[in-house]
């Protein structure tokens, strides 16, 4: 059995939440992964944006980390501030005691900034909160989380949800989800063979240029995924990638769906300005993936080899 440790690195997402947090209990117990919340996970007074102080939160992971119980720490929520605890994360235990880490979002920083610390796999997927979503949310999200954290044996190629759904609804409410006919996009065909880096691109802000970014070595398969920001925004955090450098040396590239973008009328996705940006590539470029703050979201493991095709629309892990 898996012990999974729920740390809040950003805002606390189990306050106020009881019945909420026992239904994700209960949801991930019966399927074996036993749950472990930490100090910071009660369900007591809403925290603003943060569960706890700097030092509160990283006392959190940290003794979550050197729990021998607990195997893998998934984050609660998401939220705005996970890059302050960076400098604090015992990183020596966690390279001599291997644990899962897993997140999306702004626990972006996370999950790069430990791979670029320890070299170590970490996981860009879903978060505590996710598992109190009615069904088939909640199941397909573990379905597509179970094995890549299992290692199931490779080649493994991720599947593509039929359908997908941009509400939060929870366990407890009587209306269903609304789910649209999924769709991905090609935006330039062709195949490529690199690491992925999922990430969020505006957290990517937050740690760049500090020893908490990895470095983004040719051929890297690079996901972008954003939610609730306006495309002037995309234009310039693409734009930033741009002067950096970075499309001149991945070797794929998957942006994943942007729910509740702003397009301020110009009809503009995050692909469409990439294209506008990056001028003349060569490297294999598909939209509209399903790991993303749509839902369900799939799990990619951060360092992973893997391999784009744009042309048939997978992402296979090698």
């Amino acid at each position: 059995m898996h012990t999974i440790g729920v740390f809040s690195s950003s805002i606390c997402g189990t306050a106020q939440q009881e019945k909420q947090v026992r239904y994700a209990i209960d949801f991930l117990e019966a399927r074996g992964w036993h749950v472990k919340p930490g100090a910071l996970s009660g369900t007591g007074a809403k925290r603003a944006w943060r569960a706890g102080s700097i030092a509160e939160r990283a006392a959190e992971f940290n003794a979550l980390l050197r729990d021998p119980e607990v195997d893998c720490l998934m984050a609660s929520a998401g939220g705005c501030v996970s890059n302050s605890i960076l400098p604090y994360i015992d990183y020596n235990f966690l390279r001599a005691h291997p644990k899962k880490i897993i997140g999306f979002s702004d626990i972006t920083a996370l999950v790069l900034g430990i791979y670029a610390q320890t070299g170590l796999t970490t996981y860009y997927g879903p978060v505590f909160s996710m598992f109190w979503h009615k069904p088939p949310i909640n199941e397909l999200a573990f379905s597509y989380m179970e094995p890549v954290l299992s290692g199931a044996p490779r080649p493994f190629t991720l599947p593509t949800p039929a359908e997908w759904t941009d509400e939060n609804i929870h366990f407890h409410e009587k209306h269903k989800y609304h789910m649209r006919k999924n769709a991905l996009r090609t935006l330039r065909g062709g195949a490529a063979e690199g690491c992925l880096l999922p990430c969020n691109l505006n957290t990517l802000s937050g740690i760049w240029g500090s020893p908490y970014m990895p470095e983004i070595r040719p051929g890297d398969i690079l996901l972008l995924e954003d939610t609730k920001k306006d495309t002037q925004t995309a234009e310039r955090s693409l734009s930033h990638l741009k002067l950096c450098g970075v499309f001149d040396k991945i070797g794929g590239l998957l942006f994943g769906k942007h729910i509740d973008q702003d397009d301020e009328g110009s009809g503009l996705t995050d692909g469409d300005v990439f294209l506008e940006i990056a001028g003349r590539f060569d490297f294999p470029v598909l939209a509209e993936f399903d790991c993303s703050h749509a839902m369900p979201m799939l799990t990619l493991p951060v360092g992973a080899p893997a391999r784009l095709d744009a042309d048939r629309q997978t992402l296979t892990l090698l």
